[in-house]
């Protein structure tokens, strides 16, 4: 497979820019607590081995056609781990984003042979792709980005349209697709409730 094309943006996308049906999103953050560490980087793919990158300084997060992209029903966002990206995306950029796919929530629906649904794991299962997670915790605010940070983070959207797809069959299969469609619906309102403070409870429990 060919380099993917990484393009990095300020503050938000380019004029003109088309994913088509369905992009790939992911997040880059200080940290794991959407109140307290900032959105740094989101990260967009068509699919097609190039990804968009925007970067956030912190200061303006107004970024209309994100905005734009993320709300737009016609278009699928598919994430990994769909419950933080989402609420984080909320936290800053003021939106409800949807309609969405979690390649999480489809693993573990789909592949109950296994306990590992993480995204290296899929990667490296379903799309034949090793993920280095080198660059996980590194320093995401800083005002220029590493080539290795650039890679990391396409990384992370590069190949979730074809993990999807092959979720996708599995799900099928064991006729558990309406099932997933009906978690991936719930998500926002899961996301809701953990930036109200209900992140550890369990509403449904007795």
């Amino acid at each position: 497979m060919a380099s993917p094309r990484i393009e990095l943006h300020r503050g938000d996308l380019p004029a003109g820019l088309d994913f088509g049906e369905s992009v790939a999103v992911d997040t880059e953050t200080l940290g794991l607590k959407p109140h307290r560490d900032r959105l740094c980087l989101v990260q967009l793919s068509g699919g097609d081995n190039t990804a968009h990158l925007v970067q956030f300084t912190g200061v303006d997060y107004a970024a209309p056609r994100l905005r734009a992209l993320l709300t737009d029903a016609s278009v699928l966002k598919i994430f990994h781990f769909a419950r933080f990206d989402v609420a984080v995306l909320k936290s800053y950029l003021g939106v409800r984003t949807a309609p969405l796919y979690c390649t999480k929530i489809a693993s573990k629906l789909a592949r109950t042979y296994t306990d590992r649904h993480g995204l290296k794991d899929l990667a490296s299962e379903l799309a034949g792709v090793e993920l280095s997670k080198q660059q996980q915790s590194s320093d995401w605010g800083a005002a220029e980005l590493t080539q290795q940070q650039l890679h990391y983070a396409a990384s992370d959207v590069l190949y979730l349209h074809a993990i999807k797809a092959r979720l996708d069959v599995m799900l099928a299969r064991e006729n558990r697709l309406g099932l997933a469609q009906a978690c991936f619906e719930f998500l926002p309102t899961r996301t809701d409730l953990d930036l109200l403070g209900f992140e550890d409870v369990d509403v449904l429990e007795h």
